[in-house]
């Protein structure tokens, strides 16, 4: 256990420091150091304070600017316990610092409420960032308190240990320092970058490796391995993100279900559709696929088979949207939809399906053959004393495309070449099914009439239970379970229609 009898404090943030203040109350031999803002904090509040500029004998300077950046600050940081450092101490007069409490200028807060340049640039920590590395560099020694969010370790350590700190706790909050340090350079890398990536896409090298911006998420770095202009002609908007390529994907690979078929639009969020529709045109094939989530297609991911022509191209420009993909756009259409400079417009190629798929796994990677199967309804096995009907058969065949592109465990419900429902990524198959129902409901479809299709076989007969009751009528799935028989059953006796693939359509 090591004692802190010295402390710095420069924070941002004041709120949650009351109680750090009371438990400094109550310690009086703690010398505590601070400047600015945070210095005429604590000293309203009841603190004795030692000011950094006292120490330094320089002022804050440069607008607040240049505060702490001094030896006999730094040096009283990063000095290690140890003889010869000590040494060195006191010699030049450098009090040691046992703990350093600081919160950062709220860069990323500032960026997201204002576009004005200046104040973004004023809110780059300079001085906080190297007092919260130069701690955490020295934790064996010094105790660094990284953001307001871990005000409480220092309470811990006033209140409850007495005044002491274990070496965990400093390795600990080390870490989260440096963590917070990450996160805070990309935030600011990602700001300088970004002119940069709306103007020239991707910088792409002779082995054809692109730089993402980031990953899934801001702290995880990502590259591309991959030609994009194999695939696409890029006409307008910013730089495709890691998620962005992960969409379009998915909406590429499921787009490709619907090429023998009249004009199909589909709409995905997160890798799944929350919109698919087959119409004799592309407005009505749009209109209709937004009916099926208006709301979940804000910020998603649209892709056509058909050419995007003004009609469709005004309809889609009511919608915020991420990347639109299409075989073509007319020239009135592409000069509607490229007046806004962000939006990804992506003129598809024609390109055969990958015939594998490879995934990162442990230590090593998966490989396997693509799912490129796809039931007619003569492969379709009619399970039921009632068979469905020829327009019922086509609708099976459409919504097992959609549900085949669809995180598992899923059911779709389907009606008129329309998506109505889906429940996705459920580790209850039952409440897939529930999902789809509700969801379907909340858009404003009845489901009489309407068919069920399901990524897996029924266990037990619950999911046709759920959907009958709403008027279902027929219902596809892959089969091959021992209780089969009691889905059938129920299907029987409640004159529903029912069809096995033998295919199974799982998507993890």
């Amino acid at each position: 256990m090591k004692k802190i009898n010295s402390i710095l404090i420069s924070v941002f943030h004041k709120d949650g420091l009351g109680e750090v203040i009371e438990l400094l109350k109550c310690n009086p031999n703690i010398t505590i150091y601070s400047t600015g803002g945070t210095q005429k904090f604590l000293e309203q509040n009841g603190l004795n304070i030692e000011k950094v500029e006292d120490l330094t004998t320089y002022p804050s300077i440069l607008d607040g600017r240049v505060k702490t950046l001094h030896p006999k600050v730094f040096g009283g940081i990063l000095a290690e316990r140890k003889e010869d450092h000590l040494e060195q101490l006191s010699q030049y007069e450098i009090p040691e610092l046992d703990c350093v409490v600081v919160d950062l200028y709220p860069f990323e807060d500032t960026r997201a409420q204002s576009e004005d340049e200046s104040a973004i640039i004023e809110k780059i920590d300079i001085g906080g960032i190297s007092l919260i590395r130069a701690a955490a560099k020295n934790y064996k020694d010094v105790v660094v308190i990284p953001s307001k969010d871990s005000y409480s370790e220092l309470v811990k350590m006033l209140s409850e240990q007495d005044v002491c700190s274990t070496i965990e706790q400093r390795k600990e909050l080390a870490r989260k320092a440096f963590s917070i340090s990450s996160h805070y350079d990309t935030a600011i890398h990602d700001y300088f970058n970004e002119e940069i990536e709306n103007r020239d896409a991707l910088k792409v090298s002779q082995n054809h490796s692109q730089v993402l911006r980031y990953g899934e998420n801001p702290h995880q770095q990502a590259v591309y391995y991959g030609n994009l202009e194999d695939d696409f002609e890029k006409l307008n908007g910013k730089a495709l993100s890691y998620n962005n390529l992960v969409d379009v994907d998915a909406a590429v690979e499921m787009m490709r279900e619907f090429d023998n078929e009249k004009t199909a639009f589909i709409i995905l969020k997160h890798t799944n559709s929350c919109g698919v529709a087959v119409r004799p045109t592309t407005v009505e094939a749009f209109s209709a696929a937004l009916e099926g989530d208006p709301i979940s297609a804000f910020g998603g991911i649209l892709i056509s088979n058909g050419t995007i022509d003004i009609s469709t191209a005004e309809e889609i420009d009511k919608l915020f949207y991420e990347v639109l993909i299409a075989p073509d756009f007319t020239p009135e259409a592409l000069e509607k939809l490229s007046k806004k400079k962000n939006r990804i417009l992506l003129k598809k190629k024609i390109q055969p399906p990958k015939p594998y798929r490879i995934k990162s796994i442990l230590s090593g990677v998966l490989w396997q053959d693509a799912d490129l199967k796809m039931e007619s309804t003569l492969e379709f096995e009619v399970m039921t004393q009632k068979s469905p009907t020829v327009d019922e058969m086509d609708e099976l065949v459409f919504a097992n495309k959609c549900v085949k592109h669809v995180k598992s465990n899923t059911i779709v419900l389907t009606r008129g070449s329309q998506l109505l429902g889906m429940g996705c990524g459920q580790t209850s198959r039952v409440d897939a099914c529930k999902q789809a129902i509700d969801k379907a409901k909340r858009m404003g479809f009845t489901l009489e009439g309407a068919v069920m299709a399901s990524d897996a076989f029924f266990p037990f007969p619950d999911c046709v239970e759920l959907v009958q009751k709403e008027g279902v009528r027929a219902v596809l799935q892959p089969g091959g379970s021992k209780n089969d028989h009691m889905s059938v059953d129920f299907c029987d006796k409640n004159g529903m229609a029912m069809v096995k693939t033998g295919v199974r359509h799982f998507k993890h």
